[in-house]
């Protein structure tokens, strides 16, 4: 128990002992999380808006190639290709406000 206690002390002391150059350095790290951050949610969104694209691309293809081979069904396919679409940009929407979240609220930042 004493050696615990002893390292508890000597730990309490190295924190409370920081100087000026720790302090330099954490101010430092701030800036490189926060230029990370706005790196990741660049990356993040732009592939999740072209990977969105894709999908609606192909969601619209495969229901105009539908309503070509079966005129009839024309109406019920556009339904589902909605719903499909709107599905598709939520996902969107979710990685913008990660994106959000990254820039705006970094959990990581002091």
């Amino acid at each position: 128990m004493k050696k615990i206690a002893m390292l508890i002390v000597a730990l309490t002391a190295t924190v409370f002992g920081a100087d000026a150059e720790t302090a330099v350095r954490v101010a430092n790290a701030d800036v490189t999380i926060a230029a990370a951050s706005i790196i990741a949610a660049v990356i993040g969104v732009g592939i999740a808006a072209l990977g969105g694209a894709i999908g609606m691309g192909n969601t619209a293809a495969a229901t105009i190639a539908g309503t070509a081979r079966n005129p009839g069904l024309g109406g019920k396919l556009m339904t589902t290709m909605f719903i499909a679409m709107a599905l598709i940009e939520a996902q969107v929407i979710y990685a913008m406000v990660l994106g959000f979240i990254a820039l705006f609220a970094n959990p990581f930042l002091g």
